[in-house]
């Protein structure tokens, strides 16, 4: 039997190759992870350089026809610039919000879908939206900034940069500057106060929004409580009210291709309602204030008997007697004896007075405040009326207490505006003073303030922030168009006039150089029909200085308000009235109607002409009317000389009082001028 041979002769063993395969893996496997790691550092490093070391300084957020909004990494602000990058409108310093120590790259968009949005988080704090609007026909772009807190007591604050642009707008404040870019303001609420109660605050005439000669205009949401600072030639900031409502802070940025167009833009969208002119009649009149210590209707009657007759005597009949509140309340309580005294048969001899009163042309002043040791206080307490007074319930169910104040160094309580009882009553008032004073000019002064914020209540939701002035002045409305209010926030298209703010009688800017600064404040936030306060102070000698005087009657050439002096002022007066009637009044009521139309000033900054110059941005001793009259008077004590630019719009001036004709944009350096006079130049085409 053969023998079997070995079918496998090799002397190299078997081997099991799952085995071998199996110790690969876990080989290639470490090798992997390591490079995965290592992949994984370099990663984290690159973008930890790219963002630290080579990420741009600035990011394009959105971008509209001729602006984008840019985020400048390095100092936290958004800014609105020209696609060319070869202008700035405005610098916003955001990174006052959340933790100034984290540098936030805001560069991803939430809203990458819309190309006109841009949303985004911010270090956990508060979430931003921003909107762009473009109107392509008035070539203006609009920014809509909204902020929300993602937690309750978050302050949000953005400031706007005053370097390279001057700004105008917002408040009033003692000693009005133009513009406002050396103004100081600790942050405060951003509403109407009584100057005379708090001088640091804002007062008199208050509207959201700020106008930069860069172009750009910035409007406040109207219904959100905000606070302003504002910090000289550095900056002004917005800052929200913490709370446990968690209020947004909101406003919009609108750029334009110029200062002028700007306004423009931005006046239509802070007033959206037909505007409407007061009796025109009055701006052709004089204001005096009679200045009268008296303690009853029927010296007040002789004073004003007397003052009547100097007037005439002057030839200074037509104008207005102004009578405080204190002489209309005499008047007042005349009117309510003569009447009775009439039922009771009394002597007409004894009962002449008041109508008397009634053949002179007068205002009386009002206010919404009434003295809780009246008799009409005391009847609503006991009729069930008390709700006629700003109040608030003992309970959550409980009685209305009435709210007290201060007003006139007296305890009074303050009509409730938005019950229409109570502003019936008010109506009723004023119809009866009319029927039996006759007068036709009403001041309505009070509204000041906010009668609960000012005591740490919670307010109605009506009459939260300045609400309150807004209401007073849809009353005045309804009393009539002649009609002066002491203060006044979004009511400048309704047919009212707003006296301004007492001046000093003295050459600082509290006093004659304030003139013009305030002048042009109220105009550019749409408030053009003004009647100020006497020039002179009570106590003051004002009017023997007749170099201060002159200045004063020639700068108030527009608009007079005096008190009575001598025999001397009143003839000077005579002459510069009668100035102002013939030469003044019809530029007035030309450019009222221009403003009814487009909501143009009547009296306008120089760069109104000349919206691109930046000579014209910080002049604040000129002005002009409409387009055809440039006034710049004398604002030094003892200047028989001054500077004066005339603005270049392709035309040329020509100087009313010497014929000398000048090319727009001459600066006239030391310029003659004389005391009697107001150097006044015309626009020749």
């Amino acid at each position: 039997m053969p023998h079997a041979r070995n079918r496998n002769p090799s002397p190299i063993p078997e081997v099991t190759w799952d085995t071998g395969l199996k110790e690969m893996n876990e080989t290639w496997k470490g090798a992997i992870a390591c490079l995965g790691v290592a992949v994984f550092f370099v990663m984290t490093i690159g973008i930890i350089y790219w963002q630290v070391v080579d990420q741009p300084n600035k990011n394009w957020i959105l971008r509209g026809t001729f602006s984008g909004l840019i985020w400048e990494r390095r100092t936290q602000s958004l800014v609105i610039q020209t696609l060319t990058e070869d202008k700035t409108y405005v610098e916003i310093d955001v990174g006052n919000v959340g933790n100034p120590d984290i540098e936030v790259p805001f560069v991803r968009n939430l809203c990458w879908l819309n190309k006109t949005e841009f949303c985004y988080t911010w270090d956990s704090v508060a979430e931003v939206k921003i909107s762009l609007e473009v109107d392509e026909e008035k070539q203006t772009e609009c920014y809509s900034m909204t902020w929300a807190p993602v937690h309750c007591h978050v302050e949000l604050k953005d400031c706007f940069s005053m370097t390279n642009v001057s700004w105008y707008g917002g408040a009033s404040v003692r000693g009005q500057t133009w513009p406002i870019n050396d103004q100081n303001a600790t942050m405060q609420p951003f509403v109407v106060s009584d100057l005379k109660d708090n001088p640091s605050g804002f007062g008199s005439v208050l509207e959201r929004y700020f106008l930069g000669s860069s172009g750009v205009a910035v409007l406040v949401s109207p219904d959100i409580p905000v606070q302003l600072g504002v910090d000289s030639r550095h900056q002004f900031c917005l800052q929200s009210l913490p709370s446990m409502e968690r209020l947004p802070l909101q406003y919009t940025v609108c750029v334009a291709y110029n200062v002028k167009a700007a306004h423009q833009e931005a006046i239509q969208q802070l007033s959206q309602h037909n505007r409407e002119l007061p009796n025109m009649k009055a701006l052709g009149l004089p204001f005096w204030k009679l200045l009268a210590s008296v303690d009853s209707g029927q010296k007040l009657e002789r004073e004003l008997r007397i003052f009547s007759n100097r007037l005439k005597r002057h030839q200074l009949g037509e104008g207005v007697i102004s009578l405080n509140e204190h002489s209309t309340a005499l008047l007042s309580d005349m009117d309510h004896h003569y009447l009775n005294n009439r039922k009771r048969g009394m002597s007409k001899r004894l009962t002449r007075d008041l109508p008397l009163v009634k053949l002179l042309n007068i205002s009386i002043t009002l206010s919404p405040f009434l003295g809780v040791d009246t008799t009409q206080f005391h009847t609503s307490l006991v009729d069930g009326t008390q709700a006629h007074w700003l109040s608030l319930p003992s309970a959550p169910q409980g009685q209305l207490i009435p709210v007290m104040s201060h007003w006139r160094g007296k305890f009074c309580v303050k009509l409730n505006i938005t019950n229409p009882a109570a502003v019936s009553w008010f109506l009723d008032r004023v119809g009866s003073l009319h029927s039996h004073l006759g007068m036709e000019y009403i001041v309505l002064e009070g509204g000041e303030g906010n009668l609960f914020e000012e005591q740490a209540l919670r307010p109605p939701q009506a009459l939260g922030g300045d609400k309150y002035i807004s209401l007073l002045a849809d009353l005045g409305t309804r009393i009539g168009n002649s009609t002066i209010m002491t203060a006044g926030t979004r009511s400048s298209h309704k047919p009212l006039f707003v006296r301004m703010t007492r001046l000093q009688s003295d050459w600082s800017p509290m006093g004659l150089k304030g003139i013009i600064p305030s002048l042009l404040h109220h105009t550019l936030l749409g408030y053009n029909f003004l009647i100020p306060d006497a020039v002179a102070s009570p106590g003051v000698n004002f009017f023997n200085d007749m170099e201060l005087f002159f200045s004063v009657i020639l700068t108030m050439l527009l608009f007079f308000s005096l008190s009575f002096g001598g025999p001397k002022v009143l003839n000077l007066s005579q002459i510069y009235i009668a100035k102002h009637q013939r030469d003044v009044v019809p530029l007035i009521e030309k450019y009222a109607e221009e403003w009814r139309l487009t909501g143009n000033p009547i009296y306008r900054p120089i760069w109104w002409l000349s919206p691109s110059d930046p000579m014209t941005f910080n002049i604040d001793d000129q002005f002009l009317i409409g387009d055809e009259v440039l006034v710049a008077p004398v604002v030094e004590k003892g200047a028989v000389q001054r500077d004066i630019y005339l603005p270049d719009g392709g035309f040329q001036w020509h100087d009313s009082q010497n014929a000398q004709v000048f090319d727009g944009g001459t600066f006239l350096q030391d310029y003659p001028v004389a005391l009697e006079e107001v150097a006044v130049f015309l626009r020749r085409s």
